[in-house]
């Protein structure tokens, strides 16, 4: 628990420090382009490098790799630290309250440790490998749902390909896009939806690593669009397609994307 609980001081450095930009248009101003490509905003650089320090401060990984810095070198310690300081920069810049501060955990490559901490709401998730997920504590599992007509998926789709998902749009009762992947993976864990779906091949793995982890350990499936194994390049310029669910519904979402 030791890395968790270093999680959560660094959730609540993070909260402290952006508070005042939260729906803020200088939250937005342009600092540099990041290493995934797009652009760092003033609220993602100041929320990155309170971590970085943190981590590197005390020495808890060896290797950082995160949206804006890439992967960077920071020390002797054990382990890769994947993480994105603030997911749902558009949210936290316009004021929306979604959007969440992710860190993952991994030695030899895989990921054995997740945290997503909610900072519009002080909802924390967070797994640890083969001992189950957790939200405020309390051990999670997905939702039962066993159709699709009976289910709520967040469902992104290429901007300019919307047919790729129209299919699968007809067939649940409920489609939301919430703007901040790695919560929403945590809503699959916790059961609030049954489903999420990016076929974008954007999702790198910064945005996805510790949610993915929350939800497998909740007792959900989670691959690429075809139902491969999920993984991700730590290049974090590269990106990648991602179906998560309670594993119930899982086969028939990637028959209606086919």
């Amino acid at each position: 628990m030791k890395f968790i609980k270093a999680c959560e001081e660094m959730a609540n450095l993070v909260e402290d420090s952006i508070s005042d930009l939260i729906g803020e248009k200088k939250a937005g101003d342009f600092v540099k382009m990041g290493a995934d490509g797009t652009p760092t905003k003033l609220i993602d650089k100041i929320a990155e490098d309170i971590i970085v320090e943190f981590l590197t401060s005390n020495n808890l990984c060896g290797k950082i790799i995160s949206e804006e810095l890439g992967n960077v070198v920071i020390g002797n310690g054990a382990g890769t630290v994947y993480l994105d300081p603030l997911d749902g920069t558009h949210n936290a810049i316009s004021g929306i309250p979604f959007y969440a501060m992710s860190v993952a955990y991994a030695e030899n490559g895989r990921v054995i440790k997740g945290y997503v901490k909610d900072l519009a709401h002080g909802e924390t998730f967070y797994a640890i490998h083969g001992k189950g997920a957790y939200r405020n504590g309390k051990k999670i599992t997905c939702s039962d749902t066993a159709f699709l007509k009976e289910s709520t998926l967040s469902i992104y789709g290429r901007k300019f390909a919307p047919e790729t998902i129209v299919g699968l749009g007809r067939q649940i009762r409920r489609w939301r896009l919430m703007g901040a992947s790695a919560l929403e993976l945590c809503y699959v864990g916790c059961g609030r939806i049954d489903g999420f779906v990016d076929i974008r091949d954007t999702l790198r793995v910064t945005d996805a690593a510790a949610g993915m982890l929350i939800c497998t350990e909740a007792g959900g499936i989670v691959t690429g669009k075809y139902g491969e194994p999920a993984i991700f390049p730590d290049l974090v310029s590269e990106g990648r397609c991602l179906i998560a669910t309670n594993g119930i519904i899982h086969q028939k979402i990637i028959e209606y994307l086919g």
